[in-house]
């Protein structure tokens, strides 16, 4: 429960891990570029109440877990930092513009995958456990209190 995010009318723990690499996986990202990378994906979480857990820039990709608000499908978020992140290094770095011509820093498509402390088998079983009885369809999965 200490690891609860609250929201103005929710509480929440959710956790994405992304991967996202540059495009033809070039080495793009080391010296002053890798680190204005992780800048900019700093900056962008602050703006959108996002809390980087964890995070790393190699030559070709990058890697963060975030703690994200229930507002922001993970869709949303890789919009958010893969645009403004491109948009801002194309401007800055003269020699990535030359690179990318077609003016796309990033591959298309992304890695995400939840993270969480209870696994699926343990939230079933708390639900399980819950007051109910079975509604008269037959659907086992999902109960409903009686009057």
């Amino acid at each position: 429960m200490e690891n609860y995010r609250t929201g103005s009318h929710s509480r929440f723990d959710i956790k994405y891990h992304f991967v996202w690499v540059t495009k033809y996986r070039k080495s793009m990202l080391t010296g002053e570029v890798g680190t204005r990378v992780r800048d900019l994906v700093r900056e962008i979480c602050r703006t959108y109440e996002i809390e980087i857990l964890q995070g790393a820039v190699s030559k070709d990709h990058v890697h963060v877990l975030l703690s994200c608000p229930p507002n922001l499908s993970p869709s949303k978020i890789m919009q958010y930092i893969k645009g403004k992140t491109s948009r801002k290094l194309m401007m800055e770095f003269k020699h990535i513009q030359k690179q990318y011509w077609g003016r796309h820093l990033w591959a298309r498509g992304y890695f995400v995958a939840t993270s969480g402390n209870v696994t699926d088998e343990a939230i079933a079983e708390y639900i399980r456990g819950q007051e109910g009885t079975e509604p008269s369809g037959g659907d086992d999965n999902f109960k409903v209190t009686p009057s």
